[in-house]
């Protein structure tokens, strides 16, 4: 891992503002994903283009078990979002699958602390919706950036890889924030234990648990760290990107991340 001090805060259009119309919120039997329409995008911060934001979705463990799909010094989180963006010159995400650089995706990291996140709220509030796979429900549009840590936005970690479930393009970008966010551990209950990976008619009820993909290995990816990252143990001083072990398990986890 080397550091980038080009890679300062990414700009992030729209973010603070309410859009009109609504947002659908949707269980697609892998995750609950929260389509956000038109009018949010990203770029700046090393980014080659203008990315128009598309959705968000989530990835959690288990009521015992961790499931970011990342880890940062080797620990794994108890849920992450993913903030998925499309380079504006295509016209679907088909059509961005067959650029290296299509798709932009931030991966938040999410903790738990006792008191609930009142922003997260206007999706937790709306779960019981989506309990089972296939229903959707409407979500009131809020300011995207309160789901963000915006105190730390210039601290991140950037690197080229894929998505993570089939066909695992080699067509993203990955901006991994370093600091995490906030929810509660009721918030947290509401995914791990109210959420379903079946239809409601089901004659078996499959709980949606563990929707992650493991950690692969690294290969010659390289991992920048933004200006203000901090630099992990043992990777300060050097001249080139730590061994495959460091960056493995100390750094990212990495090699394909979702979509």
């Amino acid at each position: 891992m080397s550091r980038d001090s080009s890679l300062d805060a990414l700009t992030l259009d729209g973010f603070e503002e309410v859009q009109g119309g609504h947002w659908t919120l949707q269980n697609d039997g892998h995750s609950v994903v929260l389509s956000v329409g038109s009018g949010m995008s990203v770029s700046g911060g090393g980014l080659p283009a203008q990315y128009h934001t598309l959705q968000l979705h989530f990835h959690w463990g288990s009521p015992s078990t961790n499931g970011s799909e990342h880890t940062l010094d080797s620990r794994r989180f108890p849920m992450e979002m993913h903030v998925v963006n499309m380079k504006s010159t295509h016209p679907n995400v088909s059509a961005a699958l067959d650029d290296p650089t299509g798709l932009a995706v931030l991966g938040i990291f999410i903790d738990v602390v006792y008191a609930d996140n009142v922003h997260f709220s206007s999706i937790s509030q709306k779960l019981s919706s989506v309990a089972h796979k296939g229903q959707e429900a409407k979500v009131k549009p809020f300011p995207l950036m309160n789901l963000l840590p915006r105190h730390n936005l210039s601290q991140y970690y950037r690197y080229h890889g894929s998505l993570t479930t089939p066909p695992c393009s080699q067509a993203v970008l990955w901006t991994v924030y370093e600091v995490p966010v906030y929810i509660s551990w009721t918030q947290l209950a509401q995914f791990t234990s109210q959420i379903f990976s079946t239809e409601e008619d089901a004659e078996q009820v499959t709980p949606l648990q563990n929707n992650f993909r493991h950690i692969h290995p690294v290969f010659s990816r390289e991992v920048s760290a933004s200006r203000d990252a901090r630099l992990l143990p043992g990777a300060a001083g050097r001249a080139g990107p730590p061994s495959v072990g460091l960056m493995l398990f100390v750094l990212l986890g990495l090699l394909s991340r979702a979509f």
